[in-house]
């Protein structure tokens, strides 16, 4: 069998007790798998870890390559399930007293997906492919604290999608109670006219004018608050290298994203006392 590096064996418990709990709701008869919970567990982390090839993973741990293809979705499901949702995430945030929280939006590169869509100038374009990034892709709109680390992630949007649009289907409602409720949110210029409550970059004028002074500091101290937070998704990518290119089918890509998420909540210390 091989063995479990490139994350703690920490992380190997907290998810095999997961798909044991899984196994358990589907009534799954002891010994009926292959793999117990812990090996499985070790599959699907060194999945997420950046080894993308299941086939080789299934040889590895010496199952089928379908049996490996359905224990790397199962990982996924039961990782994702324990994700906050938006309002949890919110609730939390307020609960902890964050002063704010601030709104970021990525792409994540995915094998090319035959999808058929509609431009706004009336024209059929590639769903899941991203003008601005030049390849394939999903967009994810996400939630950070102050200190980096991402708080919820959205379902999926196709690349095509900008981030603004992908903002006001799944987050910008929520934010503007929450903001009317004390907790504010951050964000950069590419949510530019999202609604109160969300502050962003004050734009250069028009004609070559300069933006006043306060409006400077304005812009200096915004982006100062930001830095910090931003990274995210850098966190996950970086942690979870599975995020930085998905094979699977790009639909796929919140469940895996969320998936991460929790991980990397399991790793600071954030899940909730009791799921």
């Amino acid at each position: 069998m091989p063995a479990t590096c490139g994350f703690r064996m920490e992380n190997t418990h907290y998810v095999a007790r997961l798909l044991h709990d899984e196994r358990r709701r589907l009534g799954t008869p002891k010994g009926s798998r292959v793999l117990t919970p812990f090996w499985q567990a070790v599959l699907v982390l060194r999945w997420f870890r950046g080894e993308r090839d299941i086939p080789k993973l299934g040889r590895d741990h010496r199952v089928s390559r379908a049996t490996a293809y359905r224990y790397t979705a199962e990982g996924i499901d039961v990782l994702a399930a324990q994700a906050p949702d938006l309002q949890e995430a919110l609730d939390r945030a307020q609960a902890d007293d964050l002063p704010y929280v601030i709104l970021d939006g990525t792409l994540i590169p995915a094998d090319r997906c035959a999808e058929q869509t509609i431009s706004v100038k009336g024209e059929p374009i590639d769903a899941w492919y991203s003008g601005k990034a030049h390849h394939h892709a999903g967009n994810l709109q996400a939630l950070s604290a102050p200190d980096g680390l991402p708080l919820w992630i959205s379902e999926v949007e196709p690349g095509s999608v900008h981030d603004l649009t992908a903002a006001r289907a799944h987050v910008l409602g929520a934010l503007y109670a929450a903001a009317a409720a004390g907790l504010p949110t951050l964000a950069d210029s590419g949510y530019d006219g999202a609604g109160i409550g969300i502050h962003t970059p004050i734009k250069q004028p028009d004609d070559n004018q300069i933006l006043s002074p306060d409006n400077r500091t304005y812009n200096r101290l915004l982006r100062a608050l930001r830095c910090l937070g931003e990274r995210g998704f850098a966190l996950l990518k970086g942690r979870w290298r599975i995020l930085q290119h998905i094979t699977l089918s790009p639909s796929a890509i919140g469940d895996i994203a969320r998936a991460a998420l929790v991980l990397t909540h399991f790793e600071h210390g954030y899940l909730p006392a009791i799921r």
